[in-house]
């Protein structure tokens, strides 16, 4: 299953029998005070300074998230892009839960964007799917509906077919839904890591379809985080995980080495290439 996704002159495939694709999550004002401060006087130095550098950490695509208390995204969101993409050419993931600055940002968007995202509640299905056929953007889908998050994999599973079914009914392709498993914190709960790793397996045996997920959820509240993210997204990759959304300072290395393992990086290039920038 191929989701692809294009930039201004680059396009990223998504691949269920590839390599990962990093989706660079730091262009997000949450913990990020400077970020918040800049982007309120719609100064986008800091924005771009943050995805030029996890381009170089190794993300293939960006997330942009403007969310904080008080923001107009529907003017703030699109403003971002527009100094993003003439600075950084990779494919973006438009991330909010207006629906307003997802169409908004669209609307410049130089390529095919991914929205981040809808779920299976039927306002959010009604909101964003017809946004995303209008605009020939991919879309994740988070498997959480009107009755809120179930702890059932096999339920996760049927919302994931909810929100493909709907989206195909939309006219949107197969191949443009990606979904999120919900990676919560095992901290709260010590099954949290086992359902989602058995969503994920679901989804990729089920519906083969991409599959993305917030990678350093389930490490909330706990030390030395970077062991337990490190650990889940391996076994996530060997699940079906395609597309975390993560930083990429942070999980390249252990992308690198686990698509090796799983013969999906011809002769060693990608990851030789990556301990190289590393040594430098």
């Amino acid at each position: 299953m191929h989701t692809i996704l294009r930039s201004r002159t680059n396009e990223v495939v998504i691949d269920t029998e590839g390599p990962v694709v990093i989706i660079g999550e730091s262009i997000n004002p949450t913990r990020r005070k400077k970020l918040v401060e800049t982007l309120s006087q719609y100064n986008f130095d800091f924005a771009i300074q943050l995805g030029k550098s996890q381009v170089d950490a190794g993300a293939d695509v960006l997330d942009v998230n403007v969310g904080y208390p008080g923001v107009d995204d529907v003017a703030l969101l699109p403003a971002t892009v527009r100094a993003i993409q003439q600075e950084v050419d990779v494919p973006l993931c438009l991330d909010s839960p207006n629906p307003a600055a997802i169409e908004a940002a669209l609307k410049v968007i130089e390529g095919k964007a991914l929205i981040n995202s809808v779920n299976g509640e039927e306002k959010s299905l009604e909101a964003v799917l017809p946004i995303a056929k209008e605009y020939g953007a991919a879309v994740i889908g988070l498997v959480m509906d009107d009755e809120g998050i179930t702890q059932d994999p096999e339920k996760r599973l049927q919302i994931a077919e909810k929100i493909l079914n709907r989206a195909i009914q939309a006219g949107i392709s197969k191949e443009d839904v990606v979904i999120d498993p919900l990676a919560m914190a095992v901290s709260a709960d010590p099954n949290a890591c086992l359902v989602t790793l058995e969503t994920i397996r679901l989804v990729h045996e089920k519906l083969g379809l991409n599959i993305t997920q917030g990678a350093s959820n389930i490490s909330f509240g706990l030390p030395c985080r970077e062991y337990l993210n490190n650990a889940h997204m391996t076994l996530s990759i060997w699940n079906g995980l395609t597309c975390p959304i993560a930083n990429p300072a942070k999980i390249t290395s252990v992308v690198r080495a686990t698509d090796l393992v799983r013969a999906r990086d011809d002769y060693a290039m990608r990851f030789v290439e990556h301990c190289q920038k590393q040594d430098n």
